[in-house]
């Protein structure tokens, strides 16, 4: 195995967690916005307000991606041992 195997092994690796990541983290900052934005135009300033929103957001980002997320991640498991073979020590 090079150098430059490990490389982009390491690179795709960063890019599917960046992939798998983005639904869920997106789903809670667009939410986290909107609930900052209606604390600022109502004035309520109470910091345990957004964590119910975020969290229905959150599963239901994972509900609608949840397939995706499971395909992307079990084709790269499956590249990832189909490579184990072409490992020379």
């Amino acid at each position: 195995m090079t150098d430059q195997t490990v490389i982009d092994l390491g690179a795709r690796a960063v890019m599917v967690a960046m992939q798998v990541s983005a639904p869920v983290l997106i789903a809670a900052l667009v939410t986290g916005v909107a609930i900052s934005v209606v604390q600022a135009a109502t004035q309520i300033q109470e910091q345990t307000l957004s964590f119910v929103p975020k969290i229905l957001m959150i599963t239901l980002a994972l509900m609608v991606c949840g397939p995706w997320i499971i395909q992307v991640m079990t084709a790269f498991t499956t590249d990832i041992f189909n490579g184990i073979p072409g490992v020379n020590r």
